[in-house]
């Protein structure tokens, strides 16, 4: 009976661990596989974070010169001399190697086949701009930004690149000089969680950056082991294949970024998964609780990722409203390009949003629509302007022109929203609710309803503004054409609500504001500082430039009047300008520039800590402050 119970035991334990021993091992063979899939996901991940910050650097580069740019083609349309060019060259270098990187070593370029350098360099007698690589390469690329091949210089063996932009004459070319130094810093902290090393080489084979600093400038392409690696890499996704190196098996991850580029981390196999194995090999021994030590481990792995994977997601939303700012800067742009539209993209979106409120749509769900509202006209930014501003009326080929605009605007927007409502509302908010608009002719519900929406909108703001050929529309007439609009070339239900809107606008109060002029508060104990400011701001007619010597004067003026913008000077006798800016601030919502002329680090710092709208240094430039308070305008009125 003994050996009988005996033998029962053994056979259940042994019964017990054979099926312990076969489901653990089917356990921990999915187990394994699947934590390589996910570590080897994670590598991919932090591939795409380390190479968004790689090209986020870059494109900052870009930006910076896309707008110094346009900045210099609007000079030199304006008949600016080439000396005004350069003090504006020479103070944008300033302030973007003091305020983005100093690693951005200058703005130069050939003007009217003259060389101007914003770093103050001076060429030597012989030297032609219109031979240098850059001038040519941007020549070639007729109007596109282009990024040069990266050079090796002789002296410091920094890597450096050029960002070059032919402009709108067809002859003058502007080039930015980056030290990829900061790529550098990026690249040496490339790893996966610690192991391995990454670098970036160029389409050609140029090590560009390497975590071991003896690999920047070779060429990789000698040898052709590792260009050959990354040719499998077509895509701009980037991913992760296993390959030798060494005799040692390894991971590398590869993201293709900008002009081809490619982003590399190479990772050891062994020390990648060496905790994997570990794991794995202890719990095959272990009993019941090693199983909830796995459990435990699995639920931190999947934390681990999904904690990766929202820094990701928090990174990426970053970049949409980046490019959401940007985007709306180029909205306003697109409304300057019309003279007779100033504003019309920024109502459209008001008057959208108001239709939404009424709708009972969400907070998350208008600020969608306003955006759209915003956005709607982006495409007209490759309508010609002279065809924008034509004053008799318009060829057959130059309302083609016009037409295309709404599909323009849908491919714009396609590559930065994942929302493609806003994309939708481009293209659509000219179809017409009886099916006769365009671009494609949709009908009734067919049409989104954010177009529908935006629709409304816009043809309201289209009757309720000027235009090159006639003043607003009486608001009777407003509300006539939208009546007979309902069915026809509105969605009847919008149409209504917009109507309420009317009704409730007895003294059409919602249309293009007429000689709206912003009243700006000039704070300084000098009276020639104050006529300099009235004469600067003299060419934006619709301000109107108060002077005030002193705290009481400034007082007195905030209570009297509505100021739209404080120019504030920094040191005055018996006035500290950071006191009297937190007074202000206590009980005026009114925007302040300060003006100082001193620009030690730790004055700008503390204007950084006061978060104090902007600054600009004296003695003042004209060009810079006309901008300053321009810019700072159109962010009040641009503001959801």
């Amino acid at each position: 009976m003994k050996n009988s119970v005996t033998r029962q035991f053994i056979y259940t334990v042994s019964l017990i661990f054979v099926l312990q021993v076969v489901m653990l091992a089917g356990v921990f063979n999915t187990f394994y596989k699947k934590s390589k899939a996910d570590i080897k996901a994670l590598g991919v991940s932090n591939m795409k974070s380390q190479a968004a910050m790689v090209e986020n650097y870059l494109n900052k580069g870009g930006d910076v010169l896309w707008f110094a740019a346009e900045s210099v083609d609007y000079m030199l349309k304006s008949g600016s001399d080439s000396e005004q060019i350069f003090q504006y060259l020479r103070g944008a270098t300033y302030q973007m190697q003091e305020q983005f990187d100093a690693n951005f070593t200058g703005i130069y370029g050939c003007l009217n086949g003259e060389y101007v350098d914003g770093s103050g360099w001076v060429p030597p007698e012989d030297y032609d701009p219109t031979e240098r690589s850059w001038y040519k390469e941007a020549k070639e690329a007729g109007g596109n930004m282009i990024l040069s091949k990266p050079y090796v210089d002789a002296q410091t063996g920094s890597i450096i690149i050029s960002y070059s932009q032919l402009l709108s004459d067809g002859k003058s070319v502007l080039s930015l000089d980056i030290v990829l130094n900061e790529v550098q810093n990026i690249t040496e902290h490339m790893t996966m969680e610690g192991v391995g090393y990454g670098f970036i080489v160029d389409e050609s084979g140029l090590v560009i950056s390497h975590a071991d600093k003896n690999e920047i400038g070779k060429d990789y392409s000698e040898g052709g082991e590792w260009m050959d690696l990354l040719a499998r890499d077509q895509s701009d996704d980037g991913y992760g294949f296993e390959t030798k190196i060494d005799g040692k098996l390894c991971t590398v991850f590869t993201k293709r970024i900008v002009n081809k580029w490619h982003v590399v981390i190479v990772s050891q196999n062994t020390l990648m998964y060496r905790d994997l194995h570990l794991q794995i090999f202890a719990s095959v021994f272990s009993t019941i609780l090693v199983y909830l030590i796995i459990v435990i481990f699995c639920m931190y792995s999947v934390r681990s990722i999904s904690g990766a994977e929202r820094r990701r997601q928090e990174s990426l939303e970053q970049i949409k409203q980046l490019n959401t700012n940007i985007i709306r800067s180029l909205a306003s742009t697109i409304d300057a390009k019309d003279r007779y539209t100033s504003g019309h993209s920024q109502r459209v979106a008001n008057y959208a949003v108001m239709i939404a409120k009424r709708m009972g749509k969400s907070e998350a769900d208008q600020r969608v629509i306003y955006y759209a509202g915003l956005l709607h006209d982006v495409g007209k930014i490759r309508i010609p302007e002279a065809v924008i501003n034509k004053p008799g009326r318009l060829t057959e080929e130059e309302m083609d022109a016009i037409h295309v605009h709404s599909v323009s605007g849908y491919d714009i927007l396609i590559d930065i929203y994942d929302d493609e409502r806003i994309c939708q509302c481009a293209k659509y908010h000219h179809e017409r609710y009886d099916g006769t608009g365009y671009p494609n002719g949709l009908e009734g519900e067919n049409i989104p309803e954010i177009a529908r929406i935006v629709a409304v909108a816009d043809s309201y703001d289209a009757m309720a503004s000027d235009r090159g050929y006639r003043k607003a529309l009486p608001q009777d007439v407003v509300r006539k054409e939208i009546v007979e609009g309902k069915g026809t070339q509105f969605d009847p239900e919008i149409a209504d609500i917009m109507l309420d809107i009317i009704d409730e606008d007895p003294e059409y109060r919602l249309r293009q504001k007429e000689n709206w002029i912003r009243n700006v508060l000039v704070i300084d104990d000098e009276e020639i500082i104050i006529r300099d400011v009235k004469h600067i701001l003299e060419k934006m007619e619709d301000t109107h430039v108060v002077g005030a010597q002193n705290e009481k004067e400034a007082v007195s003026v905030l209570k009297e009047m509505e100021i739209d913008i404080i120019l504030l000077d920094l040191k005055m006798p018996d006035t500290d300008g950071f006191e009297l800016f937190e007074k202000i601030r206590e009980k005026w919502s009114v925007p302040v520039i300060l003006m100082t002329g001193d620009k030690s680090r730790k004055t700008i710092q503390r204007i950084s800590d006061l978060r104090i709208d902007d600054y600009i240094t004296k003695p003042l430039n004209e060009a810079i402050t006309r901008e300053a308070v321009h810019g700072l305008l159109h962010r009040i009125d641009t503001r959801f």
